[in-house]
């Protein structure tokens, strides 16, 4: 039987505690993702009842979880859920290798702070938002072990299934473009001097295989290095890419490999131009990219790319 959360118009403190203790898991996901953002904050936004509504879904968040997942699980996590910049509620998690408790006291020391909307919050635990893609966007903020804090984003399945719904370290380079789209160059920088990087990095540079224009590259035949910067730790990363008759090969480093140019830039603005952000050409005048090298192949790698369009 569908779930109603049209109950939730007229409930008060307790009748809210009691819903969310109560209802179908599977339902009540069922229920959420069918309800649209308005109306969602229209039942459980209100501060009557929304301290009960979340502290219910905390309470049974184990029962949403992957139970391999949640086993690999230690630390604590804070939740600070605002609305516009406001602090509404603050809640920590403790997660030991297969339970989640619930911290008495939120104010204490923590492993890692997640910041973000009650709204957006709800849509994480149902599966219906990537961590990951909301973090690159700026609308979860992370403070502390990131690799924590997405590993909790990546811990949460549909009811009623088995696998994961969302797994935050899967970046589609087109999702990726959309999350940044309106993502503020200062957040990026941020976002990639945590233990996201890495993740961020890899995917991107797997995928770009994916987004080479067959037509335009037959017959090309050029070799690009780039130097990645920003590494809280100091390493310059290095990925070698090459274009040979149509198809495009990723190789991780660059010593010993003989390529047409090497480009320099910070890791943030190698992802924006990865995603059609940057415009090369103005990335070098601006010399956000610093090319060594022939610096026509470097731009002939550019133009035979499909760079993802943000949806």
């Amino acid at each position: 039987m569908p779930l109603d959360l049209e109950a939730l118009h007229t409930a008060d403190a307790d009748d809210a505690a009691a819903f969310f203790a109560e209802a179908d898991p599977e339902s009540l996901v069922a229920a959420v993702a069918a309800t649209s953002d308005d109306d969602l904050l229209g039942l459980i936004g209100r501060d009557e009842i929304r301290p009960a509504a979340i502290l219910g879904i905390l309470r049974r968040l184990h029962e949403y979880a992957v139970p391999e997942r949640l086993g690999t699980l230690h630390g604590t996590v804070r939740i600070d859920l605002e609305r516009r910049g406001h602090l509404l509620e603050r809640h920590a998690l403790r997660f030991t290798g297969g339970e989640i408790e619930i911290v008495d006291d939120p104010h204490g020391p923590v492993d890692v702070v997640l910041r973000t909307s009650v709204l957006r919050f709800v849509r994480l635990v149902s599966g219906e938002r990537n961590a990951g893609l909301e973090y690159l966007s700026g609308k979860l903020d992370i403070e502390g072990d990131a690799d924590l804090a997405l590993a909790v984003g990546g811990i949460f399945r549909v009811p009623g299934t088995d696998g994961v719904a969302v797994d935050p370290t899967a970046l589609d380079p087109v999702d990726v473009a959309t999350a940044l789209k309106h993502a503020p160059r200062q957040h990026l920088e941020k976002v990639m001097s945590s233990g996201f990087r890495p993740v961020v990095l890899g995917e991107i540079f797997r995928r770009l295989p994916e987004f080479v224009d067959p037509d335009r590259a037959r017959g090309v035949e050029v070799a690009v290095g780039f130097r990645l910067l920003g590494n809280p730790s100091g390493e310059v990363e290095r990925y070698l890419v090459r274009v040979s008759d149509g198809v495009a090969t990723v190789t991780p480093g660059d010593e010993g490999e003989d390529r047409d140019a090497t480009v320099t830039c910070h890791a943030h603005d190698y992802l924006r131009l990865a995603t059609g952000h940057l415009n090369p050409l103005a990335g070098v005048v601006k010399g956000q990219l610093k090319v060594k090298g022939d610096r026509a192949k470097a731009l002939q790698l550019s133009s035979v790319m499909n760079i993802p369009s943000p949806r």
